[in-house]
């Protein structure tokens, strides 16, 4: 889990922490931590957990400081400079890891809320993880439509964002046809998940396994058409070719007569 310094926007250092996997084409993940002027960093016990669950799935996995928190140089910008944060984080993730198969975004309360929006601009994201969304707090409807299937997952505890309202948003968001959104409550879980963080990861990686299934059937789904495609198009050059040479064939057998 080396230390990290990488460059971003108007050159403002960031500091991160990146679990790096050998394979070129190991699938990518980018975790944002809560509200920094209410104790969000980069170290959050949950941002923390989904680090090492996206790692322990072969992901190569960064999480980072936002502007002002830690050794991130800057101040709070109330969202757009937190976002273009982000949005600098992943570029590193992406010249790191050029050939990824995947790419997930994942964030905690108020990190959801800039992972969303990074969403909306970034169209490989393939999926996110939403822990603790404050959908009472902050205005999520730039999700419309939502671009991608992700989880959403909350404590039927949380004093900050009760349960129907990230049920609510989950719903909203489930009406874009091809987009599921799953929603998951973990019982006696507080907003920060406080001794729910084996539930939590549970849920998480239950949820990331099935869908890196998915995929894998999908791309393999997608692998099979393209070859049958190919052979199709092989077959129909062979035919075609036939179909060239026998009119020569009957011209040539006339000039013997």
């Amino acid at each position: 889990m080396p230390e990290l310094i990488i460059n971003g926007p108007e050159g403002r250092r960031i500091e991160a922490r990146y679990h790096h996997e050998g394979r070129s084409d190991s699938p990518i993940a980018l975790v944002l931590h809560p509200h920094p002027q209410f104790g969000g960093t980069m170290n959050n016990q949950v941002v923390y957990a989904l680090y090492h669950t996206f790692a322990a799935r072969g992901f190569s996995v960064l999480r980072f400081n936002f502007r002002g928190v830690g050794r991130s140089q800057g101040y709070w910008d109330g969202g757009p400079g937190e976002l273009a944060d982000a949005a600098c984080a992943l570029d590193w993730l992406q010249i790191v890891k050029p050939d990824a198969k995947c790419c997930w975004i994942a964030g905690v309360s108020f990190g959801t809320w800039i992972a969303m929006q990074l969403l909306m601009r970034r169209p490989e994201i393939d999926g996110f993880v939403c822990v603790a969304p404050p959908s009472n707090l902050y205005d999520f409807s730039f999700l419309a439509p939502c671009p991608s299937s992700g989880l959403m997952i909350n404590g039927d505890k949380d004093r900050v964002v009760p349960s129907q309202s990230v049920a609510d948003l989950a719903a909203k968001l489930k009406t874009q046809r091809g987009i599921k959104i799953d929603h998951e409550i973990v019982p006696g879980a507080n907003h920060f998940f406080e001794n729910k963080i084996d539930e939590l990861t549970s849920v998480v990686g239950s949820y990331v396994d099935m869908r890196l299934a998915k995929d894998a059937e999908e791309r393999e789904t997608r692998r099979a058409k393209e070859k049958e495609r190919d052979a199709a198009r092989e077959r129909e050059r062979a035919r075609e070719a036939e179909e060239a040479i026998a009119p020569s064939a009957e011209e040539g057998d006339d000039g013997e007569e």
